[in-house]
Order: C-alpha cells, then structure tokens, then sequence
C-alpha cells in the first residue's frame, strides 16, 4: 500500500507545483509553455481518481475492522499506542487523499480558464486588428 500512498503524494505536489506556477504574476512568458504541458498532464493525472477511491475504501476498511481500546484498562500501553498510531495514520491519508483530489480539481479549473481567457484574447486581436 505505501507504493499508492506515495504515487497520490507526488501526483498531489506536482499538481500544487504546476498550480502555483500557472497563477503566479510575472510568468506571462513561460505560461503557454506551462499551459500546454498542464493539459497534457491532466489525463495521466486523472488516474488519481480512481486510485483515490481505492485509497478511501483501504481507509475505511481499516477503521471498520481496528480493534477498539475504549477504555485505558481493556487495552495494554503497546496496544493503545498503536491504536492511536492507525488513527492518526489514517486521518493524515484521508487529508493526502483530499487535497491530491482537490489540486486536481483546481488545476483542471485553472487551466481551463487560463486556455479560455488565451483564446479570448486571440479573437479580440482578430476583431481589433
């Protein structure tokens, strides 16, 4: 499981990478280059999605079959310590998993504005010259 749990981090940093750059001022220049490599790369990142699902239900399905230590007296030190580790563990996978969806969502928002505002632009170029 941790070869899925690190292909959704790196898919989750490339997508904040290539967000931060399309909307940063001032990369007037490099921005069609950006923007077209951005659309290319939105497919293979949909393949996030599904892997994101299959990581939720892997999620779910931890929480649903962990042994509880409710009380301090019905588990031992070593148990309750794990039990709080799978906890937390599984908390910062679903925070991993949500932002790796909601920077695809993002990107894929701010591409398709910045591709409509390009060709926006180029019409008004037409019409004006």
């Amino acid at each position: 499981m941790a070869l899925e749990w690190v292909a959704v981090a790196y898919a989750a940093g490339a997508e904040a990478i290539m967000l931060l750059l399309l909307t940063l001022p001032g990369l007037n220049p490099l921005r069609n280059g950006l923007l077209s490599v951005t659309k290319t790369l939105l497919k293979p990142f949909f393949s996030i999605l599904p892997i994101c699902l299959f990581l939720v239900m892997d999620i779910y399905w931890k929480n649903e079959t962990m042994t509880s230590c409710k009380t301090l007296n019905s588990c031992s030190p070593s148990e309750n310590m794990r039990h709080q580790k799978s906890t937390i563990k599984s908390q910062r996978n679903a925070l991993l998993v949500a932002a790796a969806l909601v920077f695809y969502w993002l990107l894929y928002s701010v591409t398709k504005l910045i591709d409509r505002v390009e060709r926006l632009q180029i019409q008004i170029k037409r019409h004006l010259g």
